[in-house]
């Protein structure tokens, strides 16, 4: 069984622990940097895998020579994108069980909610924004296919949200994540990052308490 403080330290710790397993397994990390990505994106069941501050770290080693930038640009874009094409299919082919059954296992209604008002509140543009926000970003494709998009429309914004995506965190790791400041408080920047990137969904959930209809 593995150690939760191993697992809290790996999380923490992000970028030291790629470091040991891009020495280790050397051209091999690519496939799992692609396999953790396509696997948050892709399945409903896998929101809580490393996204936004996975592709960061992998920037700033990057920048420090460990990763070929373009090769993770190519890698990371793929499986953001192809996630999302599975996640799409996924709710098409599940979607009237899900609309049928208020519990279903793996699967909570909670959230499936939310990101039906994500949609109604922002439109297909909600494929694009949804890649910033957590959790929501993988129910977003999910209900996508439960819905009436037509996947010629789908598959535009979901390669447009993904590229955007997955450019803003590499980059971003790339330019900044070997700082000073960076490098010896990026514990406390990857809790940061996320929680930042939690805010919008809060507030979108205090104000759906006060206001249901309104939200």
């Amino acid at each position: 069984m593995v150690d939760q403080s191993y697992l809290i330290d790996l999380f923490l710790h992000l970028d030291a622990h790629i470091s040991e397993i891009t020495n280790e397994y050397g051209l091999l990390t690519y496939l799992l940097l692609f396999a953790i990505i396509f696997c948050e994106t892709g399945l409903v069941i896998t929101p809580f895998l490393p996204g936004d501050s996975l592709i960061f770290a992998t920037g700033a080693l990057a920048a420090s020579g460990s990763f070929n930038l373009f090769t993770l640009l190519v890698v990371l874009c793929l499986a953001a994108v192809a996630g999302d094409t599975v996640n799409y299919h996924t709710g098409q082919f599940l979607g009237n069980r899900v609309i049928s059954n208020e519990n279903i296992r793996f699967i909570k209604k909670e959230q499936l909610d939310r990101t039906h008002l994500f949609f109604e509140k922002y439109g297909v543009k909600a494929i694009i924004l949804a890649r910033f926000i957590p959790v929501i970003r993988t129910f977003a494709p999910f209900v996508a296919g439960i819905g009436t998009m037509p996947y010629s429309t789908f598959i535009v914004y979901n390669i447009i949200g993904g590229v955007l995506w997955v450019m803003s965190f590499l980059f971003g790791g790339y330019f900044f994540g070997n700082l000073i400041v960076v490098k010896n408080n990026f514990s406390f920047l990857t809790v940061g990052v996320i929680i930042a990137l939690l805010i919008p969904g809060i507030i979108a959930y205090i104000q759906s308490k006060r206001d249901p209809k309104g939200t």
